[in-house]
Protein backbone atom coordinates (compact mmCIF):
# COMPACT_ATOMS: atom_id res chain seq x y z
CA UNK A 1 0.00 0.00 0.00
CA UNK A 2 1.69 3.46 -1.13
CA UNK A 3 -0.54 6.35 -0.60
CA UNK A 4 1.08 10.09 -0.92
CA UNK A 5 0.50 12.12 2.19
CA UNK A 6 -0.79 15.08 0.13
CA UNK A 7 -4.63 15.06 1.70
CA UNK A 8 -6.50 12.89 4.19
CA UNK A 9 -6.93 8.78 3.68
CA UNK A 10 -9.54 9.09 0.92
CA UNK A 11 -12.32 6.12 0.96
CA UNK A 12 -10.54 4.68 -2.00
CA UNK A 13 -7.39 4.27 -0.76
CA UNK A 14 -8.84 2.80 2.65
CA UNK A 15 -10.83 -0.12 0.19
CA UNK A 16 -7.28 -0.43 -2.06
CA UNK A 17 -5.59 -0.72 1.65
CA UNK A 18 -8.08 -3.60 2.75
CA UNK A 19 -8.10 -5.62 -0.36
CA UNK A 20 -4.15 -5.35 0.09
CA UNK A 21 -4.27 -6.76 3.63
CA UNK A 22 -6.49 -9.51 2.93
CA UNK A 23 -4.83 -10.81 0.28
CA UNK A 24 -1.65 -10.56 1.67
CA UNK A 25 -2.95 -12.24 4.87
CA UNK A 26 -4.96 -15.06 3.18
CA UNK A 27 -1.83 -15.81 1.00
CA UNK A 28 0.53 -15.67 4.17
CA UNK A 29 3.05 -12.85 2.33
CA UNK A 30 3.73 -9.61 3.70
CA UNK A 31 1.55 -6.41 3.79
CA UNK A 32 4.39 -3.18 3.36
CA UNK A 33 3.30 0.48 3.66
CA UNK A 34 5.51 2.89 1.85
CA UNK A 35 4.48 6.30 2.09
CA UNK A 36 5.44 7.98 -1.67
CA UNK A 37 6.37 11.81 0.24
CA UNK A 38 8.63 12.66 -2.60
CA UNK A 39 6.30 15.58 -3.91
CA UNK A 40 7.80 17.69 -1.36
CA UNK A 41 5.83 20.83 -1.80
CA UNK A 42 2.58 18.90 -1.66
CA UNK A 43 3.46 16.07 1.06
CA UNK A 44 2.39 16.92 4.74
CA UNK A 45 3.12 15.00 7.93
CA UNK A 46 -0.44 15.89 9.69
CA UNK A 47 -1.76 13.68 6.61
CA UNK A 48 0.56 10.91 7.13
CA UNK A 49 -0.37 10.84 10.63
CA UNK A 50 -4.13 10.95 9.06
CA UNK A 51 -3.21 8.09 7.01
CA UNK A 52 -1.14 5.88 9.47
CA UNK A 53 -4.39 6.95 12.22
CA UNK A 54 -7.00 5.87 9.70
CA UNK A 55 -5.33 1.94 8.73
CA UNK A 56 -4.77 2.18 12.67
CA UNK A 57 -8.54 2.49 13.28
CA UNK A 58 -9.84 0.11 10.49
CA UNK A 59 -7.77 -2.44 12.42
CA UNK A 60 -5.18 -3.07 8.96
CA UNK A 61 -1.51 -4.10 10.48
CA UNK A 62 1.96 -3.53 8.51
CA UNK A 63 4.48 -5.75 8.53
CA UNK A 64 7.92 -4.18 9.19
CA UNK A 65 8.72 -0.18 9.58
CA UNK A 66 7.03 1.93 7.77
CA UNK A 67 8.97 2.78 4.75
CA UNK A 68 9.52 6.79 3.14
CA UNK A 69 10.50 7.75 -0.12
CA UNK A 70 11.93 10.52 1.42
CA UNK A 71 14.35 8.55 2.82
CA UNK A 72 15.12 6.40 0.15
CA UNK A 73 16.87 9.34 -2.03
CA UNK A 74 20.16 7.56 -2.47
CA UNK A 75 18.75 4.87 -3.63
CA UNK A 76 16.63 6.50 -6.50
CA UNK A 77 19.56 8.75 -7.50
CA UNK A 78 21.90 5.31 -8.05
CA UNK A 79 19.27 4.44 -10.41
CA UNK A 80 18.72 7.45 -12.38
CA UNK A 81 22.58 7.59 -12.93
CA UNK A 82 22.49 3.91 -14.13
CA UNK A 83 20.10 4.84 -16.59
CA UNK A 84 21.63 7.97 -18.06
CA UNK A 85 25.48 6.09 -18.08
CA UNK A 86 23.68 3.33 -20.39
CA UNK A 87 22.57 5.94 -22.49
CA UNK A 88 18.76 4.66 -21.25
CA UNK A 89 17.74 8.16 -20.15
CA UNK A 90 18.66 11.80 -20.76
CA UNK A 91 18.38 15.71 -19.85
CA UNK A 92 15.68 17.25 -22.04
CA UNK A 93 16.52 20.91 -22.18
CA UNK A 94 13.27 22.18 -23.30
CA UNK A 95 11.34 24.60 -21.22
CA UNK A 96 7.72 23.99 -19.41
CA UNK A 97 6.31 26.46 -21.87
CA UNK A 98 7.58 24.76 -24.56
CA UNK A 99 6.39 21.54 -23.77
CA UNK A 100 3.36 22.58 -22.91
CA UNK A 101 2.57 24.43 -26.51
CA UNK A 102 3.64 21.26 -27.94
CA UNK A 103 0.78 19.80 -25.70
CA UNK A 104 -1.65 22.47 -26.66
CA UNK A 105 -0.79 22.03 -30.63
CA UNK A 106 -0.82 17.91 -30.49
CA UNK A 107 -4.28 18.08 -28.76
CA UNK A 108 -5.42 20.85 -31.18
CA UNK A 109 -4.43 18.20 -33.75
CA UNK A 110 -6.76 15.50 -32.07
CA UNK A 111 -3.30 13.60 -31.12
CA UNK A 112 -2.05 12.06 -27.68
CA UNK A 113 -0.01 14.42 -25.92
CA UNK A 114 3.51 12.77 -25.87
CA UNK A 115 6.94 14.67 -26.16
CA UNK A 116 9.95 13.15 -28.40
CA UNK A 117 12.83 14.90 -27.53
CA UNK A 118 14.69 16.29 -30.43
CA UNK A 119 17.82 16.75 -27.70
CA UNK A 120 17.50 12.92 -26.57
CA UNK A 121 20.37 12.06 -28.30
CA UNK A 122 23.25 15.24 -27.26
CA UNK A 123 24.69 15.11 -24.07
CA UNK A 124 23.26 18.26 -21.76
CA UNK A 125 23.64 17.89 -17.90
CA UNK A 126 20.66 20.02 -17.27
CA UNK A 127 16.76 19.84 -17.29
CA UNK A 128 14.11 17.42 -16.61
CA UNK A 129 15.60 13.95 -17.06
CA UNK A 130 13.75 11.66 -18.92
CA UNK A 131 13.28 8.00 -20.43
CA UNK A 132 14.51 7.48 -23.75
CA UNK A 133 11.80 5.33 -24.87
CA UNK A 134 12.44 3.46 -28.63
CA UNK A 135 10.08 0.60 -27.83
CA UNK A 136 8.11 -0.67 -30.77
CA UNK A 137 6.29 -3.56 -30.11
CA UNK A 138 3.28 -3.63 -28.23
CA UNK A 139 4.15 -4.07 -24.24
CA UNK A 140 1.59 -6.50 -22.87
CA UNK A 141 1.02 -7.97 -19.75
CA UNK A 142 -1.60 -9.71 -18.01
CA UNK A 143 -3.80 -8.11 -15.32
CA UNK A 144 -5.03 -10.41 -12.53
CA UNK A 145 -8.42 -8.45 -12.50
CA UNK A 146 -8.75 -7.88 -16.28
CA UNK A 147 -7.08 -10.18 -18.26
CA UNK A 148 -4.52 -9.21 -20.98
CA UNK A 149 -3.55 -5.44 -21.93
CA UNK A 150 -1.79 -4.08 -24.77
CA UNK A 151 -0.23 -0.75 -25.36
CA UNK A 152 1.28 0.91 -27.95
CA UNK A 153 4.72 2.70 -26.51
CA UNK A 154 5.00 4.94 -29.49
CA UNK A 155 2.22 6.60 -27.15
CA UNK A 156 4.28 7.55 -24.58
CA UNK A 157 6.83 9.26 -26.08
CA UNK A 158 10.11 10.03 -23.91
CA UNK A 159 8.49 10.49 -20.55
CA UNK A 160 9.58 12.26 -17.69
CA UNK A 161 11.52 9.85 -14.59
CA UNK A 162 13.01 12.68 -12.41
CA UNK A 163 13.55 16.20 -12.02
CA UNK A 164 16.91 15.90 -11.24
CA UNK A 165 19.22 13.09 -9.58
CA UNK A 166 17.78 13.32 -6.34
CA UNK A 167 13.86 14.11 -6.70
CA UNK A 168 12.36 11.43 -8.98
CA UNK A 169 8.89 11.45 -10.10
CA UNK A 170 6.50 8.81 -9.59
CA UNK A 171 7.14 6.48 -11.85
CA UNK A 172 10.56 5.69 -12.00
CA UNK A 173 10.76 5.86 -7.99
CA UNK A 174 7.45 2.97 -7.74
CA UNK A 175 9.65 1.10 -10.11
CA UNK A 176 12.62 0.92 -7.71
CA UNK A 177 10.92 0.60 -4.98
CA UNK A 178 8.78 -2.57 -6.25
CA UNK A 179 12.58 -3.93 -7.39
CA UNK A 180 14.42 -3.32 -4.28
CA UNK A 181 11.47 -4.25 -1.64
CA UNK A 182 11.04 -7.25 -3.54
CA UNK A 183 7.23 -6.18 -3.93
CA UNK A 184 5.86 -9.11 -5.72
CA UNK A 185 2.31 -8.18 -6.30
CA UNK A 186 1.08 -4.33 -6.86
CA UNK A 187 -2.77 -3.98 -6.48
CA UNK A 188 -4.28 -0.36 -6.98
CA UNK A 189 -7.15 1.39 -8.68
CA UNK A 190 -7.37 1.47 -11.96
CA UNK A 191 -6.87 5.07 -12.52
CA UNK A 192 -3.48 3.53 -12.68
CA UNK A 193 -3.40 1.32 -15.45
CA UNK A 194 -2.10 4.33 -18.17
CA UNK A 195 1.05 4.08 -15.65
CA UNK A 196 1.97 0.47 -16.08
CA UNK A 197 3.42 0.55 -19.49
CA UNK A 198 5.98 3.19 -18.35
CA UNK A 199 6.62 1.16 -15.41
CA UNK A 200 7.31 -2.14 -17.48
CA UNK A 201 9.77 -0.37 -19.71
CA UNK A 202 11.71 1.03 -16.87
CA UNK A 203 11.36 -2.87 -15.16
CA UNK A 204 13.16 -3.86 -18.39
CA UNK A 205 16.11 -0.92 -18.72
CA UNK A 206 16.85 -1.74 -14.93
CA UNK A 207 16.84 -5.48 -15.34
CA UNK A 208 14.08 -5.88 -12.64
CA UNK A 209 11.62 -8.44 -12.82
CA UNK A 210 7.97 -7.51 -12.83
CA UNK A 211 5.51 -7.88 -10.26
CA UNK A 212 1.90 -8.91 -10.73
CA UNK A 213 -0.74 -6.03 -11.21
CA UNK A 214 -4.19 -5.76 -10.28
CA UNK A 215 -6.02 -3.12 -11.09
CA UNK A 216 -9.29 -2.38 -8.63
CA UNK A 217 -12.64 -0.76 -9.96
CA UNK A 218 -13.43 2.92 -8.80
CA UNK A 219 -15.70 3.82 -6.62
CA UNK A 220 -18.23 5.46 -8.14
CA UNK A 221 -21.06 7.71 -6.46
CA UNK A 222 -24.99 7.29 -6.69
CA UNK A 223 -24.95 8.93 -10.19
CA UNK A 224 -21.96 6.60 -11.37
CA UNK A 225 -19.72 8.58 -11.63
CA UNK A 226 -16.15 8.75 -9.42
CA UNK A 227 -17.00 9.41 -5.93
CA UNK A 228 -16.24 12.93 -5.11
CA UNK A 229 -17.22 15.27 -2.67
CA UNK A 230 -20.96 15.98 -4.05
CA UNK A 231 -21.32 12.69 -3.31
CA UNK A 232 -20.82 13.19 0.51
CA UNK A 233 -17.79 12.29 2.59
CA UNK A 234 -14.71 10.87 1.23
CA UNK A 235 -12.18 11.02 3.62
CA UNK A 236 -12.42 8.35 6.15
CA UNK A 237 -11.97 10.44 9.46
CA UNK A 238 -15.84 11.96 7.98
CA UNK A 239 -16.88 8.65 8.51
CA UNK A 240 -15.23 7.88 11.86
CA UNK A 241 -16.25 11.06 13.27
CA UNK A 242 -19.87 10.80 12.70
CA UNK A 243 -19.82 7.34 14.77
CA UNK A 244 -19.48 4.41 11.63
CA UNK A 245 -17.69 1.25 13.26
CA UNK A 246 -14.52 0.50 12.30
CA UNK A 247 -15.15 -3.23 11.86
CA UNK A 248 -18.54 -2.24 9.60
CA UNK A 249 -16.66 0.36 7.69
CA UNK A 250 -14.07 -2.44 7.07
CA UNK A 251 -16.93 -5.26 6.32
CA UNK A 252 -18.38 -2.75 3.72
CA UNK A 253 -15.25 -1.62 1.86
CA UNK A 254 -14.03 -5.10 1.73
CA UNK A 255 -17.33 -6.07 -0.33
CA UNK A 256 -17.18 -3.37 -2.50
CA UNK A 257 -15.96 -4.41 -5.47
CA UNK A 258 -15.32 -7.51 -4.41
CA UNK A 259 -18.22 -10.34 -4.38
CA UNK A 260 -17.39 -12.95 -1.67
CA UNK A 261 -20.73 -15.34 -3.50
CA UNK A 262 -23.13 -16.38 -1.60
CA UNK A 263 -26.26 -14.03 0.43
CA UNK A 264 -23.82 -13.61 3.63
CA UNK A 265 -22.32 -9.60 3.76
CA UNK A 266 -21.70 -9.60 7.26
CA UNK A 267 -18.23 -11.03 7.53
CA UNK A 268 -15.55 -10.91 10.49
CA UNK A 269 -12.20 -9.64 9.39
CA UNK A 270 -11.13 -13.43 9.80
CA UNK A 271 -13.64 -14.85 7.75
CA UNK A 272 -12.69 -12.30 4.95
CA UNK A 273 -8.96 -13.18 4.74
CA UNK A 274 -9.74 -16.74 4.58
CA UNK A 275 -12.11 -16.71 1.59
CA UNK A 276 -10.60 -13.15 -0.27
CA UNK A 277 -9.43 -13.98 -4.00
CA UNK A 278 -8.66 -11.56 -6.63
CA UNK A 279 -10.45 -13.68 -9.23
CA UNK A 280 -14.06 -12.85 -7.60
CA UNK A 281 -13.00 -8.88 -7.86
CA UNK A 282 -15.18 -7.22 -10.34
CA UNK A 283 -13.81 -5.27 -12.89
CA UNK A 284 -16.88 -2.87 -13.55
CA UNK A 285 -16.73 0.27 -11.09
CA UNK A 286 -18.27 -0.43 -7.43
CA UNK A 287 -21.25 1.91 -6.13
CA UNK A 288 -20.21 3.71 -3.00
CA UNK A 289 -24.10 2.64 -1.10
CA UNK A 290 -24.47 4.78 1.78
CA UNK A 291 -27.69 3.46 2.77
CA UNK A 292 -26.43 -0.30 2.83
CA UNK A 293 -23.43 1.19 4.72
CA UNK A 294 -26.01 2.41 7.27
CA UNK A 295 -27.89 -0.91 7.90
CA UNK A 296 -24.54 -2.41 7.84
CA UNK A 297 -23.50 0.03 10.69
CA UNK A 298 -26.51 -1.00 12.56
CA UNK A 299 -26.17 -4.43 12.51
CA UNK A 300 -22.66 -3.82 13.89
CA UNK A 301 -23.82 -1.31 16.83
CA UNK A 302 -26.73 -4.13 17.79
CA UNK A 303 -23.78 -6.69 17.90
CA UNK A 304 -22.10 -4.12 20.93
CA UNK A 305 -22.51 -4.29 24.15
CA UNK A 306 -23.39 -0.83 25.91
CA UNK A 307 -19.99 -0.38 27.08
CA UNK A 308 -18.23 -1.20 23.98
CA UNK A 309 -20.58 1.53 21.90
CA UNK A 310 -19.64 3.89 24.88
CA UNK A 311 -16.04 3.55 23.96
CA UNK A 312 -16.88 4.08 20.54
CA UNK A 313 -18.35 7.33 20.96
CA UNK A 314 -15.11 8.58 23.20
CA UNK A 315 -13.30 7.15 20.29
CA UNK A 316 -15.21 9.04 17.55
CA UNK A 317 -15.42 12.45 19.37
CA UNK A 318 -19.00 12.46 20.06
CA UNK A 319 -20.10 13.57 23.43
CA UNK A 320 -23.45 14.45 25.14
CA UNK A 321 -22.27 17.25 28.14
CA UNK A 322 -21.82 16.75 32.44
CA UNK A 323 -24.89 13.95 32.57
CA UNK A 324 -22.90 11.52 30.44
CA UNK A 325 -19.82 11.39 32.69
CA UNK A 326 -22.06 8.87 34.76
CA UNK A 327 -21.07 5.91 32.58
CA UNK A 328 -23.93 3.86 34.05
CA UNK A 329 -25.95 6.36 33.03
CA UNK A 330 -25.16 6.45 29.67
CA UNK A 331 -25.07 2.91 29.13
CA UNK A 332 -28.80 2.62 30.39
CA UNK A 333 -29.48 5.38 27.61
CA UNK A 334 -27.44 4.00 24.58
CA UNK A 335 -29.95 0.25 25.75
CA UNK A 336 -32.60 2.92 24.57
CA UNK A 337 -31.81 3.39 21.61
CA UNK A 338 -29.12 1.08 20.54
CA UNK A 339 -32.01 -1.12 18.36
CA UNK A 340 -32.62 2.08 16.33
CA UNK A 341 -29.21 3.46 15.18
CA UNK A 342 -27.96 3.47 12.28
CA UNK A 343 -24.55 5.69 13.11
CA UNK A 344 -23.67 6.45 16.51
CA UNK A 345 -23.75 10.34 15.70
CA UNK A 346 -27.83 9.90 16.01
CA UNK A 347 -27.27 9.21 19.52
CA UNK A 348 -26.82 12.98 21.09
CA UNK A 349 -29.46 14.26 18.65
CA UNK A 350 -32.25 11.11 19.82
CA UNK A 351 -31.23 11.71 23.60
CA UNK A 352 -30.25 15.37 24.14
CA UNK A 353 -32.90 15.31 26.57
CA UNK A 354 -31.12 13.09 28.91
CA UNK A 355 -28.67 15.19 29.70
CA UNK A 356 -30.51 18.48 29.43
CA UNK A 357 -33.90 20.14 30.36
CA UNK A 358 -36.23 19.64 26.99
CA UNK A 359 -37.01 22.54 25.43
CA UNK A 360 -40.33 22.77 23.69
CA UNK A 361 -43.42 25.12 22.42
CA UNK A 362 -46.44 24.27 24.66
CA UNK A 363 -48.43 23.22 21.40
CA UNK A 364 -46.08 20.39 21.44
CA UNK A 365 -48.45 19.29 24.66
CA UNK A 366 -51.64 19.03 23.03
CA UNK A 367 -53.79 15.27 22.35
CA UNK A 368 -55.81 15.65 19.66
CA UNK A 369 -58.47 18.55 20.91
CA UNK A 370 -57.72 18.87 24.29
CA UNK A 371 -57.55 22.24 25.81
CA UNK A 372 -54.94 23.74 27.91
CA UNK A 373 -57.75 22.95 30.86
CA UNK A 374 -57.32 19.34 30.20
CA UNK A 375 -54.00 18.97 29.26
CA UNK A 376 -52.76 20.75 32.71
CA UNK A 377 -55.30 18.11 34.50
CA UNK A 378 -53.84 14.94 33.16
CA UNK A 379 -50.11 16.49 33.35
CA UNK A 380 -51.27 17.02 37.33
CA UNK A 381 -52.69 13.64 37.55
CA UNK A 382 -49.46 12.27 36.44
CA UNK A 383 -47.95 13.58 38.61
CA UNK A 384 -49.81 12.95 41.48
CA UNK A 385 -49.46 9.16 40.53
CA UNK A 386 -45.31 9.08 39.91
CA UNK A 387 -45.40 11.13 43.46
CA UNK A 388 -47.14 8.09 44.63
CA UNK A 389 -44.26 5.69 43.85
CA UNK A 390 -41.53 5.06 45.65
CA UNK A 391 -37.87 5.37 44.91
CA UNK A 392 -37.82 1.54 45.06
CA UNK A 393 -40.53 0.46 42.90
CA UNK A 394 -39.63 3.49 40.18
CA UNK A 395 -39.16 1.00 37.46
CA UNK A 396 -40.10 0.92 34.00
CA UNK A 397 -42.45 -2.12 34.51
CA UNK A 398 -44.47 -0.69 37.91
CA UNK A 399 -44.61 2.36 35.77
CA UNK A 400 -46.23 0.80 33.10
CA UNK A 401 -49.22 -1.43 34.39
CA UNK A 402 -49.85 1.73 36.70
CA UNK A 403 -50.50 3.91 34.49
CA UNK A 404 -52.22 1.98 31.75
CA UNK A 405 -54.98 1.08 34.41
CA UNK A 406 -55.53 4.49 34.92
CA UNK A 407 -55.82 5.58 31.31
CA UNK A 408 -59.21 6.01 29.67
CA UNK A 409 -60.58 4.45 25.88
CA UNK A 410 -57.77 7.09 24.91
CA UNK A 411 -54.97 6.39 26.42
CA UNK A 412 -52.69 9.18 24.51
CA UNK A 413 -54.97 11.72 26.95
CA UNK A 414 -52.50 10.91 29.70
CA UNK A 415 -49.73 9.48 28.53
CA UNK A 416 -49.39 12.49 25.37
CA UNK A 417 -48.62 15.26 27.54
CA UNK A 418 -46.53 13.03 30.13
CA UNK A 419 -44.43 11.91 27.22
CA UNK A 420 -43.64 15.33 25.47
CA UNK A 421 -42.95 16.85 29.56
CA UNK A 422 -39.96 14.19 29.97
CA UNK A 423 -38.68 14.16 26.42
CA UNK A 424 -39.78 17.52 24.83
CA UNK A 425 -40.24 15.80 21.28
CA UNK A 426 -42.81 14.50 18.69
CA UNK A 427 -40.86 11.04 18.81
CA UNK A 428 -39.64 9.07 21.57
CA UNK A 429 -39.59 5.73 23.63
CA UNK A 430 -42.31 5.06 25.71
CA UNK A 431 -42.64 7.30 28.88
CA UNK A 432 -42.44 4.23 31.01
CA UNK A 433 -38.73 3.72 29.08
CA UNK A 434 -37.58 7.59 29.73
CA UNK A 435 -38.68 7.52 33.55
CA UNK A 436 -37.11 4.45 34.66
CA UNK A 437 -33.77 6.21 33.09
CA UNK A 438 -34.53 10.05 34.43
CA UNK A 439 -35.28 8.45 37.97
CA UNK A 440 -38.36 9.64 40.18
CA UNK A 441 -36.95 13.35 41.13
CA UNK A 442 -36.36 14.75 37.52
CA UNK A 443 -39.65 12.73 36.18
CA UNK A 444 -41.47 14.53 38.81
CA UNK A 445 -39.67 18.11 37.74
CA UNK A 446 -40.35 17.84 34.30
CA UNK A 447 -43.96 17.26 34.76
CA UNK A 448 -43.80 20.29 37.05
CA UNK A 449 -41.93 22.22 34.36
CA UNK A 450 -44.76 21.16 31.91
CA UNK A 451 -47.69 22.39 34.27
CA UNK A 452 -46.07 25.60 34.39
CA UNK A 453 -45.45 25.64 31.06
CA UNK A 454 -49.77 25.74 30.82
Amino acid sequence: MAPSPTGFLHVGTARTAIFNFLYARHMGGEFILRIEDTDVGRSEKHFEEDIVDGLKWLGIDWDGEITRQSERIDIYEKYIKKLLDEDKAFYCPHSEEELERERKSQLWDKKSPRHVCDARDKKANTGLIRFKNDAFEDITFTDEIRGELSFDPQLLGDFSLAKDLRTPLYNFAVVVDDATMEISHVIRGEDHISNTPKQILLENALGFSRPVFAHLPLILGSDRSKLSKRHGATSLTEYKHVGYLPEAFFNFMAILGWNPGGEQEIFSKEELIKIFSLERVQKAGAIFDITKLDWMNGEYIRGKSPKEISECLKEAGISFGSRASKSEYLEKVIVLEQPRLKKLSELPEKTDYFFKEPEYDVALLKWKQMNNNQIKFSLETAKEMLQAVSEKSFNKENLEKMFLEKAGKDRGELLWPLRVALSGKKASPSPFEIMEILGREESIKRVQGAINKI
